[in-house]
């Protein structure tokens, strides 16, 4: 049985969500809150499995309470607000977002609840860990060393995979590499449909890199970021050429990680990095080890300062990653791979938007 916390300001919609969780015979809502704060002392008292939280609350909103919550007594939290909010929940810590429920007679209703219960079943289990301070310098805590990570003049491309607490990892990895990096860097973000726009816009604030989607048949440039689009598996070819397929879902996702990393091995083989950050599940773990026995340069995000460390977690222990780090060293770390000074996340060249 999944143990749910349910937050909504309003009674009524907090009654209407009770019967959309429970109409599942696996959920049971063990309480509810009207506030964050009641949030926050609820789940103290009660240790859901799962908290779905209203991401729109006055006073103390959805998002401040994801992020208090992860930093003190974390565990699974589904946010449900509006379109504009997706990117937020990630970074607040938030292992899923889905859009509120709307109108119960509007066209969309049923498949609005069918998301909401998926969301709420899919994290349920979800190891998570204490949320890392954004303020803070991660490398520094529990006795780390940084790791040394020599120059492969002959990386190619890099690829990136990541799902649930990946957008302030991706901001945090972008604002290191300098206008000069001189390979594409191509993205496999797990995220709800119709959110990968404003993940692109976030990205492209954080960084003096060209963030862009992923076009079929675009030649890859040095410098430019590709983030795979919705509901299409990214990946590339020996030209470096850039691939969008419509292909079944693997593990459950389109875009799915093991797809770019597969292409990628084919076409670059050890002549690529690859890096799998947060998120839940597996995608992209076995595919990982597959790059490391190739040569590829491999990188794991560390179980402190992933939200999720589902992903990651599975890869390190498959032997996949060569190297396993802090959220805050895979950047300057990708710029040693790749021969050049990471940047302090400082001006955006002209010409980039």
């Amino acid at each position: 049985m999944i143990s749910v916390l349910l937050v909504a300001c309003s009674p009524g919609e907090r009654e209407r969500l009770r019967a959309v969780l429970e109409s599942d015979s696996a959920m049971r809502v063990v309480a509810t809150a009207d506030s964050g704060p009641a949030a926050l002392r609820l789940a103290l008292e009660h240790r859901p499995d799962v908290v779905a939280m209203d991401g729109r609350m006055p006073g103390m909103d959805g998002l401040a309470a994801t992020r208090m919550m992860m930093e003190s007594d974390p565990r699974p939290i589904v946010l449900f607000d509006d379109a504009a909010s997706e990117v937020r929940a990630f970074e607040a810590g938030a292992v899923a977002a889905v859009r509120a429920l709307s109108d119960p007679g509007a066209p969309d209703y049923d498949a609005l609840c069918r998301d909401f219960r998926r969301a709420v079943q899919r994290s349920a289990g979800v190891r998570v860990v204490r949320r890392w301070p954004r303020s803070g310098d991660a490398s520094n805590g529990g006795g780390h060393s940084r790791p040394v990570v020599p120059a492969q003049p002959t990386v190619r491309v890099v690829a990136i995979g990541v799902s649930a607490g990946g957008p302030p990892v991706l901001e945090a990895i972008l604002c290191r590499m300098p206008a000069t990096f001189p390979v594409p860097i191509l993205i496999v973000q797990h995220i709800a449909e119709g959110f990968v726009g404003g993940l692109v816009a976030c990205l492209q604030r954080a960084t003096p890199l060209r963030v862009r989607l992923a076009e079929a048949g675009l030649t890859a440039r040095a410098g430019d970021v590709y983030v795979a689009p919705d509901g299409v598996h990214l990946g590339i070819d020996a030209g470096g050429r850039l691939l969008l397929d419509t292909a079944p879902a693997e593990r459950s996702q389109r875009p799915a990680v093991s797809f770019l990393f597969r292409s990628v091995a084919r076409a670059f083989g050890g002549r690529s990095a690859a890096v799998l950050l947060t998120g839940m599940g597996c995608d992209g773990a076995a595919e990982l080890k597959v790059l490391r026995d190739l040569r590829a340069v491999t990188i794991a995000q560390d179980e402190r300062t992933s939200t999720v460390f589902g992903m990651p977690g599975e890869a390190i222990k498959l032997g996949a990653a060569q190297y396993v780090m802090s959220a805050d060293e895979i950047g300057d770390a990708l710029c040693r791979v790749c021969g050049v000074a990471s940047s302090s996340g400082g001006d955006r060249p002209e010409g980039r938007s």
